[in-house]
């Protein structure tokens, strides 16, 4: 039982029974934000503009353990807008972690599975067969670098496109804890088909430029910069071998309506595309309104399709209809699809 006591008011909250008696949202953000001050030094949030001194400048710090905070999230996830807030301070929190070994040999934070090396296996084994030969890794949604360190650890130099604060400091971290300093570059911005201004709903892993993807509390938004891949790379990558790996929770075909120069360039990249047929889209339930001119695009610029699990299966245009006509989505195991240039899908194989 945690006894939370700020500006005068006290109540409790106990991790089996959840929080009772609370009126206010903003009283729960301030008694989190009171507990989180108790555990963490201030130097771990900048961003938290939290008033009042740190309890931990004039105490040691204790420890504030995962477990604990998972403990927390029942209770605070029935209110929007203090679940907001234990995210944030969540993840605040959890920066302040010493990276671990990863399997592969670098150090990583930021995702438990990912840490472990287990996050989406069968992709990681195909993303590491094409890095073999890959010039550059292009990570559009890098989120906290999970796909970047692999390139790296593999010796291929990456560019990532990542616009949520958050993530964008974990994977700072990520790379420097490695000492990637110099094979990456990173630009903090969303990539679509304009440049300008946007909205993102959402965050962490979730994030999207669409509105209502995965059910975001649409209040949960803010307005981050965004480009298009033709105006920051041009064509300077003529002639190296590209992986591009796209994952940006529905707005995919938006990211390629602004890379027709990257689409079209000699040798084809390959690319990793999450494609979600069903899942996640706005309202719950209907296809993605994408899907079919998605694959399209592909097509059209001289690709052939396969899905991005151990099975490696040729996907054709009878399957997007079939997905169309009965939201069949049985034909991969995971909502990633490859895409290589036509007549080079035995490599996939080799």
């Amino acid at each position: 039982m945690l006894c939370l006591a700020y500006g005068g008011a006290e109540q409790s909250v106990d991790g089996r029974l959840g929080c009772q008696g609370f009126a206010q949202t903003s009283f729960l953000q301030s008694a989190v934000a009171f507990v989180y001050a108790l555990y963490c030094p201030k130097e771990a949030a900048p961003h938290l503009n939290f008033k009042g001194p740190f309890v931990s400048d004039l105490v040691p710090r204790m420890p504030l353990s995962r477990a604990i905070l998972e403990a927390v999230k029942p209770v605070v996830e029935r209110f929007p807008r203090l679940a907001l807030t234990y995210r944030s301070l969540r993840d605040a929190r959890l920066l302040g972690e010493v990276p671990r070994k990863h399997p592969m040999g670098f150090f990583f934070l930021g995702n438990e599975e990912m840490e472990r090396g287990e996050f989406e296996i069968e992709e990681v084994e195909l993303v590491r067969h094409l890095l073999r030969d890959t010039d550059v890794c292009i990570n559009v949604g890098a989120n906290i670098g999970y796909y970047c360190c692999i390139a790296l650890k593999h010796g291929r130099h990456v560019i990532a496109f990542e616009p949520i604060d958050l993530n964008l400091a974990y994977l700072y971290k990520n790379l420097w804890s490695n000492g990637w300093t110099n094979n990456a570059e990173v630009f903090p911005l969303a990539i679509s088909d304009k440049t300008g201004l946007i909205e993102i709903f959402g965050g962490g892993t979730g994030a999207s430029l669409i509105k209502g993807w995965a059910n975001t509390v649409e209040m949960y938004k803010r307005v981050i910069p965004v480009s298009t891949l033709d105006t920051i790379l041009g064509e300077r990558l003529s002639g190296k071998q590209c992986l591009v790996i796209i994952d940006v929770e529905g707005a995919e075909y938006g990211v390629l309506k602004g890379a027709h120069k990257l689409l079209r360039q000699t040798p084809k990249p390959r690319w990793m595309v999450e494609i979600s047929a069903t899942e996640h889209v706005p309202g719950g339930k209907g296809i993605n309104p994408t899907l079919t001119d998605t694959f399209q695009m592909f097509w059209d610029h001289g690709y052939e399709s396969w899905t991005a699990d151990a099975r490696r299966l040729p996907v054709a245009k009878n399957d997007i209809e079939d997905i169309l006509a009965r939201g069949d989505t049985t034909i991969t195991t995971t909502h990633s699809f490859i895409f290589v240039e036509r007549g080079e899908g035995q490599y996939l194989a080799s």
